[in-house]
């Protein structure tokens, strides 16, 4: 009896999986080939300043809503610069070239006198602005810093502290 089942459930998942490869072929998934060029291009911080949940949403509201290109906050003005280029934006337009007024564009700065040297915030930072050694205290590189914020939310200690611009 046991073996029956077995059999049975066996040829069932193989007539199914055959309906789903048919299925597969017949309709295929499109696949955004530009929406993933946007998103190779954003820096995969995930911080969600731009009001998406991720970089993979934020690229896909580029293409497919019209969305304003100025929203990442830690991409800067190099990104704004990649993604002209990949979208043929005209380089003098205030899309591209102005900074979004609505956005507070921030730096953080770790209290030295309260760090414990947990090396958290480094292991978080996308973009490395963070140095320091384990049981040490640790620095912000400022000119590195793109504000996403991340390290805030891992420091222990809650010693660091957002800079505005």
């Amino acid at each position: 009896m046991f073996i029956i089942i077995i059999l049975v459930f066996s040829i069932l998942s193989f007539l199914l999986g055959l309906i789903l490869s048919y299925t597969d072929y017949i309709f295929p998934v499109k696949t955004e080939a530009l929406v993933n060029k946007v998103n190779d291009i954003l820096p995969q911080s995930q911080c969600a300043q731009c009001g998406y949940s991720g970089c993979y949403p934020y690229a896909k509201a580029i293409i497919n809503k019209n969305e304003k290109i100025n929203k990442c906050v830690p991409g800067g003005d190099d990104l704004l610069i990649k993604m002209s280029k990949l979208l043929n934006l005209d380089k003098n337009s205030k899309d591209v070239n102005n900074h979004n007024a609505s956005f507070v564009y921030t730096k953080v700065k770790i209290d030295e006198i309260n760090c414990v040297g947990c090396s958290k915030c480094v292991l978080f930072c996308p973009v490395d602005a963070i140095i320091g050694a384990p049981n040490f205290v640790h620095t912000v590189i400022q000119n590195s810093c793109t504000g996403c914020n991340i390290c805030i939310l891992h420091c222990p200690t809650n010693c660091i502290k957002i800079v505005e611009e």
